[in-house]
């Protein structure tokens, strides 16, 4: 199994979207990538500089990462900054963040397809990860949980990675 960590504004959709897509083994709601080891959701919410992230653990031989990335594309606006649906701010920015170093240059050629796509640059991040911990429990599955709780990603969408044979 495969791992990358996909940050793409408020994580209870990212984490509900991905479920969905078959070849995705696994998902978890965490934080990434600020500056100390174990956030709360209350530190990240008050400026602690970390991204609400999912770790996404996958079969590279039923989904390969540049497929990956592109299902991901599919659930952001790719050029919003610290910001995805109704979210504002540093923590809903989007990113993708790396344990494997040989991932970097595939997500790299990816991004950059993207942006020619697009004709303009993209506001995604690409680093290595950083002070990754998992977030609190009543994060994790959340829109299982709450069925009617806030998603940014539109049901449609929900259903197109539905019918792509996941969970």
């Amino acid at each position: 199994m495969k791992e990358i960590y996909l940050a793409g504004g408020c994580f209870w959709g990212t984490e509900k979207y991905l479920s969905l897509v078959s070849g995705v083994l696994s998902t978890e709601t965490g934080y990434a990538n600020g500056a100390t080891p174990k956030p709360s959701y209350r530190d990240v919410c008050s400026g602690s500089g970390h991204a609400e992230v999912v770790r996404v653990g996958y079969d590279e031989n039923a989904l390969p990462l540049p497929e990956l990335l592109e299902i991901y594309y599919e659930s952001v606006d790719p050029t919003a900054v610290d910001r995805q649906g109704n979210d504002v701010g540093r923590q809903y920015r989007t990113g993708v963040y790396f344990t494997d170093p040989a991932d970097e240059p595939a997500v790299r050629q990816s991004l950059k397809a993207l942006e020619e796509r697009l004709g303009r640059p993209v506001a995604i991040e690409l680093k290595p990860l950083e002070n990754y911990c998992a977030a609190e429990d009543y994060h994790q599955r959340y829109l299982d949980k709450n069925p009617g709780g806030y998603c940014h990603i539109p049901a449609g969408l929900m259903r197109r990675a539905a019918a792509r044979g996941g969970e």
